[in-house]
């Protein structure tokens, strides 16, 4: 079997079973700090009222339903390619009374089914990291937003300062696992995290790969000691 395809199945395996956990752990894995980074990536993204988007690799929706709130009135999209994920997000999504505002779709990130030119901005959160051809899906990002809009990705990173850097990696691949099996008896499924995280490229790595889909104005944040990134680009005129 094909790398890619091997990996692209284990993912989606991995995350239709850890669904109904996920909000759960990620709460206790980052010790909440990923809300404090998706306001981060909000505030820099500045999505205007009326301003549509499109949010890959969506999960549970938490990201497409802040999307949704700030644009106030404009088309929001939720994609990803686990329908269990997408079941909790559309419980949420129906809870906060936004069903008429945001469309979720059961898809692939690596070939949108969207024409050119389709939203203003688009986002992936925590996902990038998990498809099988990173170049491919900013590309795809890049495609379907309009000259001008913004391509966010909010991800994992690699510290890279001691004595942080060893203590964080320390966790990450032995704690976190365990944590997982002790929460949501999901120990396999949670290995995945920082094996996916091994191969993923660094801040300035994924820069460039930014650089590399055809984006202009490329800028990177690093977070919490580096243990995760903000990159935005900027689609240019045609």
């Amino acid at each position: 079997m094909d790398n890619r395809m091997a990996k692209e199945r284990r993912v989606h395996a991995v995350f239709e079973s850890i669904a109904g956990h996920y909000d759960r752990m990620n709460d206790i894995l980052s010790f909440r700090r990923h809300k404090a980074w998706r306001r981060f990536a909000m505030e820099k993204l500045d999505i205007r009222e009326g301003e549509s988007a499109i949010d890959l690799c969506c999960g549970t929706c938490d990201w497409t339903i802040s999307l949704a709130r700030a644009s106030v009135t404009g088309r929001i999209v939720g994609l990803d390619f686990s329908e269990n994920m997408l079941r909790i997000g559309r419980e949420k999504v129906e809870r906060e009374g936004l069903s008429g505002q945001i469309e979720l779709v059961n898809g692939n990130a690596m070939d949108l089914p969207f024409p050119d030119n389709s939203f203003d901005h688009a986002t992936i959160g925590f996902g990038l990291r998990n498809v099988p051809d990173y170049v491919r899906v900013l590309r795809e990002m890049r495609r379907v937003v309009r000259p001008g809009g913004k391509v966010v990705c909010l991800e994992l990173s690699k510290p890279e300062w001691q004595p942080f850097k060893s203590v964080y990696y320390f966790y990450f691949r032995n704690i976190l696992p365990l944590i997982a099996e002790w929460v949501a008896r999901k120990y396999e499924q949670y290995k995945w995290l920082p094996e996916s995280l091994d191969e993923f490229p660094g801040l300035g790595e994924l820069e460039a790969l930014f650089v590399e889909a055809g984006l202009k104005d490329v800028r990177a944040w690093p977070l919490t000691g580096g243990i995760a990134a903000l990159h935005i680009g900027v689609k240019g005129s045609e």
